[in-house]
């Protein structure tokens, strides 16, 4: 049976405000990639293929995860440019960036339903333009031999579970903003379609001395 896992990547600078400051790991982030590959390692869990992003974000935490040598860095595993589509739909629509994280349940949505009707000016890439490289990763993948372990963003995890299970925009959003650093998750093919059988999951930072890792950001 096929089976691709996707891992977010770790922690990254939570201060950051525009996608080149955001784009490197604290501390804490290489502290739970390190965490995860060892479980990985201790639970047996064998990858014939790795695949990571070309983010400095991507390449660090296969790296601190044991799997830096091997990694293969594919663009199209790339996260989409948000900080950038909500600069600009703040300047083209007088909608502002949310400040509180609670906010951003009702932020995330309008900034993917803008950017999907074509409504965000001079956007690195259009939403549709994700899908495809986003879909085209996926079924590259899924054609190798063997299972694949794959580090990347939270965004492209959403838009995976949005293809595979027909997903809204606004249930993309929720599914986006649920996705916490460093979490597992496993698709399979059934019958002759590639299903989600395992989202979320972070058994290394179940340990109560390691439930201060738990992030979302």
């Amino acid at each position: 049976m096929s089976q691709i896992t996707l891992v977010r990547h770790g922690q990254a600078n939570t201060e950051a405000r525009d996608e080149q400051s955001y784009d490197k790991l604290s501390d804490l982030g290489h502290q739970q990639a390190a965490w995860l590959g060892d479980h990985l390692r201790d639970s047996g869990g064998t990858y014939s293929r790795v695949y990571c992003g070309t983010l400095v974000r991507h390449v660090e935490t296969a790296t601190s995860m044991g799997f830096g040598d091997h990694a293969v860095q594919d663009a199209r595993l790339n996260e989409m440019a948000y900080f950038t589509l909500a600069q600009l739909l703040e300047d083209q629509h007088n909608e502002p960036i949310p400040t509180l994280r609670e906010d951003f349940v009702y932020h995330l949505p309008k900034v993917l339903s803008a950017w999907r009707d074509g409504r965000i000016e001079g956007a690195p890439e259009r939403f549709d333009e994700f899908e495809a490289r986003v879909s085209d990763a996926m079924h590259d993948i899924l054609s190798g031999d063997g299972p694949a372990l794959v580090v990347t963003s939270g965004g492209l995890i959403a838009m995976v579970v949005r293809q595979t299970m027909q997903l809204d925009i606004p249930a993309m959003a929720r599914t986006a903003l649920a996705i916490m650093n460093t979490s597992v998750h496993r698709l399979h093919v059934i019958g002759d379609v590639l299903a989600p059988v395992q989202f979320n999951a972070i058994p290394h930072l179940e340990h109560v001395h390691r439930q201060f890792a738990q992030t979302h950001l």
